[in-house]
């Protein structure tokens, strides 16, 4: 009796030994494939309180200007300025944002002179997201204060927007912006009023937080 039990208890360590010892000897993680979220990036990864800060640089091209309700032929020969802008982005999700921006515009006139523009506003944006590439859509309400030698005005502007993003990063995203702005000019002279249209084309960077 006592022989059979050696006999099985020989078979069983020479079962499990191996295995009690490669385990032991196992760092933990090895042999077990790792695969990071970033490599199967998904739209999830936006959640409620992400997010971004963005830096924009380009151009501005007058488009339509109204005097009155009268088109004015402006005779301009794009591009006749440039633009930038900061602008910070809160998530409630993956599509749904809010946020605000601040920037600055100058544009040469007929008279070569220079037009100095600072919108600031609150913006409102839905998302498409596939796969790394977003596609954000913006509507932005504020005022624009606004110098020309020495005149200035400070009025309402209104800006429409559409942008293209490639997310590199979980932290960095690249990007090309449009936007048709109004920009009105309301007097007590109803006939010296003008609505400015103008169009910007920007490159942006965004980080994500």
């Amino acid at each position: 009796m006592q022989k059979a039990e050696a006999f099985l208890l020989l078979v069983l360590l020479g079962f499990w030994g191996p295995l009690l010892y490669a385990q032991e000897e196992e760092e933990p993680g090895e042999g077990v494939p790792i695969e990071s979220d970033w490599d199967i990036y998904m739209p999830e990864l936006y959640t409620k309180g992400d997010q971004t800060f963005s830096i924009s640089l380009g151009l501005i091209f007058p488009t339509v200007f109204f005097n009155n309700g009268t088109k004015i032929d402006h005779n301009f020969s794009p591009p006749v300025g440039g633009t930038g802008s900061l602008a910070y982005t809160y998530f409630f999700g993956s599509h749904f944002n809010v946020g605000g921006e601040i920037g600055g515009m100058f544009n040469y006139t007929l008279e070569k002179s220079t037009v100095f523009i600072i919108p600031i506003g609150m913006r409102v944006g839905y998302q498409f997201i596939l796969k790394r590439f977003e596609f954000p859509l913006t509507m932005t309400i504020g005022f624009a204060p606004q110098r020309y030698l020495e005149l200035g005005y400070f009025g309402f502007f209104m800006k429409w927007g559409a942008a293209a993003y490639f997310r590199f990063s979980p932290d960095w995203s690249f990007g090309l912006n449009s936007n048709w702005c109004w920009l009105p000019e309301w007097t007590k002279e109803p006939s010296k009023n003008v609505d400015g249209n103008i169009v910007d084309l920007t490159l942006s960077v965004r980080y994500h937080f």
